[in-house]
């Protein structure tokens, strides 16, 4: 081949939403009903845009080269009409041309990054759109795209390498310490067997993790083989070299991407590329008590209206029960919380883009974005955060991720913000007055929004500055922690977080929970989302001066239009100087 047309050959992607896989069966489906629909009636009626934009994408993951001539042939109409409607595709901004030789005579056809994006929305709404049009007539909760989860589908123990790690002093491992990997922990024994290899595992605070992840990261070589990375530190961690870019260190389909959900495995990538593997998927719900709510003639609050409703019926101080717990301690918790509340109002903290489910969050490595805290549904969200503060503890100011949900266990407020991975707390005891009790709600919308669940969790990654002779064995052992055997263990050992379709789907962990069926539902429903939390550089000053200027609101310091004037005015600069 002519050396100046190597440049002109399409690259397969390193990554792309839900996996190159997921990309052609959602392209094969296409491809077949377009065919079937053809011969339904017994006359043709061809597609040309989309049996053209098919073919290029088709290529592009594929690594061939797309000529106009060949996608004019596989458009299925004559030769005029398909030229016709590629340069529609063209004009769209769909398909791009790129010169084939010097002269510029010629040339090849890629599909634009818009192109990839809807095709990668598609492959990942196909399997929910069959679940809600092909599900049996029974309505059996078991269906899955076509089949069901049997028995047979029960997923395996992990099988132990074939090759011991044998890495010198043992996997070192840093992560956060909550239910999931002290879940992990409990289980140490069982994974060393599996590894061949001692495990020492360090657990801090997440303000003290994020700290000793960057200043290791100052470290020639790194004290650590795999770190835990809060979602929204992805950005900076890439940015500032932290992490190892998953691409370049192993092949990432051992991973099996298609299998995590969706906002979890996007969440995990910066500029295109995975820096992490989600080990926690672990979106905030509404908790509410479903007996205190039936005895009250109370329906389950779907927006913040109802919310208030019921926090107010239910908020009986005089006999030691508040209607709703959150985040309300200054700083980190309170930010998190602010940022989810806005985006229950459908207000991004940055100027996203729209996109099919909400807002657009992968391409933020590539664009500066501006602040949106000065907008009408940021005031709102303050403002309902006010309102929250009259049913709420009175110490509801120094209240954050683990007092609130113990206050809910112990069945002293009757609903509460909350993460899943902090669901053991009544979820695995007993003894709780919410044991069995609880309903699990994405959070309820205000002005009208659609319900998001936003996302948050940890994924495992591997620092970028390991000693080299030890990042192999730490690729298998992410490999290991991160698969669906691992996750399962991890599970029935307490954790209700986790990260796979597959997991959440296997009878033996449904049998635990209704909250693995109530968070798959909402990934089927596109309200899993990790945008309410933008992962750009900036992203922890932000949270911070949220945290910081909202507490002064709660305190009544400040107005809650002065609040967000200041929080707006930080999050630039923040965004400047990043």
């Amino acid at each position: 081949m002519p050396k100046d047309t190597l440049d002109s050959l399409p690259r397969p992607p390193q990554d792309l939403s839900g996996g190159p896989e997921k990309l052609r069966a959602a392209i094969g489906f296409i491809d077949s009903m377009m065919s079937e629909m053809d011969g339904l009636v017994g006359r043709v009626a061809p597609q040309p845009h989309h049996r053209i934009a098919s073919h290029v994408m088709a290529a592009y993951l594929d690594g061939r080269m797309v000529t106009p001539s060949s996608a004019v042939a596989a458009s299925g109409v004559p030769y005029a009409t398909a030229t016709r409607r590629l340069a529609e595709l063209i004009d769209d901004g769909l398909i791009e041309q790129r010169a084939k030789t010097r002269t510029g005579k010629s040339f090849t056809l890629h599909p634009s990054a818009e192109l990839i994006d809807r095709f990668g929305q598609f492959a990942d709404r196909l399997p929910r759109l069959a679940d809600e049009n092909l599900r049996p007539a029974d309505g059996g909760t078991d269906y899955y795209f076509g089949g069901s989860y049997r028995a047979s589908q029960v997923i395996g123990p992990v099988v132990p390498l074939a090759q011991p790690l044998g890495l010198s002093g043992g996997l070192q491992v840093l992560v956060h310490g909550d239910p999931t990997f002290l879940a992990m922990s409990n289980l140490k024994r069982q994974f060393e067997q599996i590894v061949g290899s001692p495990i020492h595992q360090r657990a801090f605070s997440i303000d003290r993790l994020r700290e000793e992840a960057l200043r290791d990261a100052t470290r020639k070589t790194s004290r650590y083989d795999i770190i835990a990375i809060d979602l929204p530190w992805i950005g900076e961690f890439a940015s500032r070299g932290v992490l190892s870019p998953l691409d370049e260190i192993m092949q990432v389909d051992r991973l099996d991407p298609s299998d995590f959900h969706t906002a979890g495995w996007q969440a995990a990538h910066w500029g295109g590329r995975p820096y992490g593997v989600p080990n926690q998927t672990t979106p905030e719900l509404l908790f509410w008590r479903t007996d205190l709510f039936a005895e009250a003639g109370l329906t389950a609050p779907q927006d913040c209206d109802a919310v208030l409703v019921a926090a107010e019926a239910l908020h009986a101080p005089a006999r030691g029960r508040y209607g709703i717990a959150w985040n309300a301690a200054r700083g980190t918790a309170l930010g998190h919380q602010f940022m989810m509340t806005c985006a229950g109002f459908g207000q991004p903290v940055l100027d996203l883009p729209k996109v099919a489910g909400g807002f657009g969050a992968m391409s933020l490595a590539d664009r500066n974005s501006r602040p949106m805290f000065d907008q009408p549904r940021a005031l709102e969200a303050a403002e309902y955060l006010m309102e929250l503060l009259r049913f709420s503890p009175p110490d509801i100011l120094s209240m954050s991720w683990y007092e609130r949900i113990r206050r809910y266990a112990a069945g002293s407020v009757a609903m509460a913000y909350g993460y899943t991975l902090l669901a053991p707390y009544f979820d695995c005891n007993p003894t709780s007055p919410a044991h069995g009790a609880t309903g699990f709600l994405p959070h309820p919308s205000g002005s009208g929004a659609p319900n998001v669940a936003p996302v948050g969790g940890y994924v495992l990654g591997i620092p970028a500055n390991i000693a080299p002779e030890r990042r192999e064995a730490a690729v298998e052992a992410l490999i290991v922690f991160t698969s669906a055997a691992a996750q399962k263990q991890v599970v029935m050992e307490g954790s209700r977080s986790q990260p796979r379709y597959s997991v959440g789907a296997d009878p033996e962990v449904r049998a635990l929970s209704p909250i693995f069926e109530a968070v798959d539902a909402m990934s089927w429903r596109d309200e899993l989302q990790f945008w309410p939390r933008p992962p750009v550089p900036a992203i922890t000053s932000i949270i911070q001066a949220c945290g910081e200027e909202l507490h002064d609101m709660l305190r009544r310091i400040v107005t809650p239009r002065e609040a967000l004037g200041r929080v707006q005015a930080r999050a630039e600069a923040a965004l400047t100087q990043d």
